[in-house]
């Protein structure tokens, strides 16, 4: 983890803080968490039954599936015919009117002989029957060629082409009397204004006969108790799936609404509260630091839960496959910001978070579980950009692959795995590539660094390491050098060489507030020489302070300024000490006046920082480079930190110091080593010379010296 956590008992304020995390997750976690009530089993068409033999346990009725019911229906409601009933008063209305209006003389110019024709001719139509417009044009939209013609309590089937319209049957009459010579007479009379429908639609008799048509039977049989309904190993025929879904859905109705809705809220409240349960134990054994950091364990607590609230939402509004979550992006960033052993554990309380709304959980655990080991092995150390690619294509290779040999295994042919999943497996692996932006975003609100921005930060160019090198040439090459030997020594107790390398750089930058007071800077003037052992003593110390400034002018991030902090710890400016001490041998020496403000290292990285830069330091003053010489000199300065108590806070063992120790011995060795001297080939009885070539290191280590 890239987020230094100093590890104290876990105060009254932390315990409150990490008690309401916990409390609002399990809360968010159950608001979203779908209560519908579940069947037990998960199945599919084609592919093997998994479970044990199912035996009906009651008499259920086999269910029609929906489709086959609306078929069913469909088929029912082409025979239908709709029913209409004839209106004989409006024939009787419509006579009634021609004989008013022809004895009023609204007819005009119509002999008297002629009414008993036209009368004639209307009572024929009407006879037939006439049938709105619209009414003729919804029937044939409907497929409907025939009707029911309701007449008192009888019902006949008519054709609808046999009953006019208004127009068929006004042209009917002008054709009639077309024939007998009478078309003139008869357009004197406006007979259209005489002609209305009297076949009118029943829609109340029609809505009744529909229902009653549209009350097919359900159920297709009944599945007897202690029948067999499928065996293990059995594929999964569309017979078997229309069984099985009638045996879900009648365990549905007999179940008690009220009283299974509160048993599934209980259970899932404690299915969530006894996996969080177990993450935090798991914390609270071998990794006790994240827990008594609450931002630290905010942000673990985000991570393992964001994708099981997605999951929730997806599943109960029936959403795409669940299997397009990036789920392999959980032990990326646990990884990222934390270590590997937490990212496997919470990739694996993630997908058990999750496997909750799932019927059968086996195979989405299987992917998730080995996709994360993916995730983790891949991106050991993320110092690149294209590693994320590489993860996701891994990840994406190897989520296809499992779950590819998974449906084989069980016996599902080649052809008959569901492709579907793969085409969501690899969408998912792309959506990993969304890592890298999320990442940055993760480190602005929490607080963290990943080991990216640490690389970013090494870089030489960087505006701080730039000035450094120009005002503070000496302390940049004692910066440079202390980087390398804490990387080493980091690498050898298994800490983190990446982080100490980046925090070496940046430990020292408050010289560049005053360059001259700092030995490594100074070239035959020592400005010390005027200035009291108090005021030198200041200056020196003022470094950790001045160079904090500067890392929150420069956006440095947290964990940097906590190597400018530590890397001397609570310790003492002690050769102004001394001389203040040997100068005043009869006054109380306020110590505070050359005291660090600290405080002393509390993790690993911190410690090595200290130990190095010291050594590194140390070693400048060395009248001869010799194993014993160094030796002596690295025992001495690590064994003098450890017996002030440098070390009290920090998890390091005997054997992390002795590596510690071991390590700069050899690497100050092959620093300040020199070259053997190569022979010259000399003429007869001219002396032999030799070169001495020394190497890059021992000429800058040499010339600091002087």
């Amino acid at each position: 983890m890239n987020r230094i956590i100093r590890i104290d008992k876990l105060t009254k304020k932390n315990t409150i803080s990490i008690s309401i995390i916990v409390s609002v997750t399990v809360v968010l976690l159950m608001y979203f968490l779908p209560r519908e009530k579940k069947f037990g089993f998960e199945y599919e068409v084609n592919r093997p039954w998994r479970y044990s033999q199912l035996i009906a346990a009651y008499d259920f009725p086999v269910y029609k599936a929906d489709y086959e019911l609306k078929a069913e229906r469909d088929s029912l409601l082409k025979s239908f015919r709709p029913f209409f009933k004839r209106d004989s008063s409006i024939m009787e209305q419509k006579i009634q009117e021609i004989r008013k209006d022809f004895y009023s003389g609204t007819i005009k110019n119509v002999p008297s002989y002629y009414l008993p024709r036209v009368l004639e001719l209307v009572k024929d139509v009407y006879t037939v029957g006439i049938l709105n417009r619209e009414a003729v044009e919804l029937l044939r939209e409907e497929g409907t060629q025939n009707i029911l013609l309701v007449n008192g309590n009888v019902a006949s089937e008519r054709q609808i082409n046999s009953l006019y319209t208004l127009g068929t049957a006004y042209e009917n009459i002008l054709r009639k009397e077309s024939a007998n010579h009478g078309r003139e007479l008869l357009e004197r009379c406006n007979i259209s204004r005489y002609l209305t429908a009297n076949i009118l639609y029943d829609q109340e008799r029609t809505n009744a006969e529909k229902e009653q048509l549209m009350q097919v039977s359900p159920t297709r049989g009944i599945v007897q108790k202690g029948q067999l309904i499928i065996d293990r190993g059995q594929i999964v025929t569309p017979d078997h799936q229309k069984v099985l879904d009638s045996l879900k859905k009648e365990n549905e109705h007999r179940m008690d609404p009220t009283r299974g809705y509160w048993l599934v809220f209980l259970g899932q409240l404690g299915f969530i509260c006894a996996i969080l349960g177990l993450f935090i134990f798991y914390l609270e054994l071998f990794r006790r630091e994240y827990i008594y950091s609450p931002r630290t364990f905010l942000l673990l607590i985000c991570i393992i839960t964001i994708l099981p609230i997605l999951t929730y939402i997806m599943v109960a509004n029936h959403l795409l496959s669940i299997f397009i979550l990036p789920y392999a992006i959980i032990p990326m960033f646990v990884r990222i910001f934390y270590d590997s052993r937490t990212a496997f554990v919470a990739v694996v309380v993630s997908s058990l978070l999750s496997s909750i709304v799932l019927y059968g959980p086996y195979e989405f655990l299987l992917l998730q579980t080995i996709s994360g080991m993916t995730a983790i092995y891949t991106l050991r150390e993320l110092t690149e950009r294209s590693q994320i690619l590489k993860t996701s294509g891994a990840v994406t290779v190897i989520g296809i692959f499992t779950i590819c040999a998974y449906d084989l295994s069980q016996g599902i042919s080649w052809l008959d795995i569901d492709k579907s999943r793969t085409i969501y497996i690899a969408i998912s692996g792309i959506l990993l590539l969304f890592a890298y932006p999320l990442m940055y975003l993760v480190e602005r609100i929490f607080g963290f660094t990943s080991s990216v921005t640490l690389v970013e930060l090494t870089n030489i160019n960087h505006p701080i390491l730039r000035k450094m090198s120009k005002v503070a040439q000496g302390t940049f090459n004692h910066s440079m050098q202390v980087a390398n030997l804490a990387a080493e020594v980091a690498d050898k107790i298994g800490a983190k060489p990446q982080l100490v390398r980046t925090g070496a750089l940046y430990h020292d930058i408050g010289k560049m507030m005053n360059p001259a007071f700092f030995t490594e800077n100074q070239n035959g003037v020592n400005p010390h020489n005027s200035l009291s052992e108090e005021r030198s003593a200041q200056i020196i110390i003022n470094h950790v302070t001045d160079g904090l400034k500067l890392a929150e002018k420069y956006h440095l991030p947290p964990v940097i300024r906590e190597f400018i902090t530590t890397h001397h710890g609570a310790g003492m400016a002690k050769y102004f000490y001394i001389q203040y001490a040997n100068k005043h041998p009869n006054e109380e020496v306020d110590k505070s006046l050359f005291t660090y403000p600290g405080p002393n290292p509390f993790t690993r990285e911190q410690a090595i920082l200290m130990m190095c830069d010291s050594v590194e330091a140390a070693s400048r003053s060395l009248k001869e480079y010799t194993e014993e010489s160094i030796s002596e000199l690295v025992n001495k300065i690590i064994d003098t930190q450890l017996a002030d108590g440098c070390f009290k806070e920090c998890p390091l063992t005997f054997k992390d110091v002795a590596d510690a120790k071991h390590v700069l011995v050899e690497s100050l060795k092959t620093a300040y080593h020199t070259r053997i001297s190569y022979p010259e080939l000399n003429k007869k009885g001219e002396k032999k010379t030799t070169i001495q070539r020394p190497t890059l290191f021992s000429g800058t280590f040499n010339r600091n010296r002087k």
